[in-house]
């Protein structure tokens, strides 16, 4: 796969990974990938991450069944980040919005609001 010999990996063995909507552009959100998780997103077609806080591989949507299909891949110049322009069904954040960057700082005002508006209920989709 020509992605991985372009590719850098952190000392953890990470990278960064962007995911936008490959619709308006909208970034969706950062999450981590090891290895594993890029050879499985380019297989299957289907985000996958690594889970940090679980120590373990996961798809996208693995829970909530909100998954992203992936529709282009970029690297940047150093190799060291990739970005995915997805096509996100239902939403990306676990808080009930399509984006985890939902909230806008206003420096002016030094006030924070809120940009979007929520497209289901966490309490619904994510039983305890």
């Amino acid at each position: 796969m020509q992605l991985l010999e372009k590719i850098r990996f952190d000392e953890k063995g990470l990278i960064p990974s962007v995911i936008a909507d490959a619709g308006d552009g909208k970034v969706l959100t950062l999450c981590y990938m090891n290895k594993d998780a890029v050879i499985k997103t380019i297989e299957t077609g289907k985000i996958h991450v690594f889970r940090r806080s679980q120590n373990r591989l996961m798809i996208k949507g693995e829970t909530s069944g909100h998954i992203q299909m992936v529709k282009r891949v970029f690297f940047d110049c150093e190799g060291n980040s990739l970005v995915f322009m997805v096509e996100q069904h239902v939403a990306a954040c676990h808080a009930g919005y399509k984006t985890c960057y939902y909230r806008e700082y206003i420096p002016r005002t030094d006030s924070i609001q809120i940009t979007e508006k929520k497209v289901f209920e966490p309490d619904k989709v994510y039983k305890s």
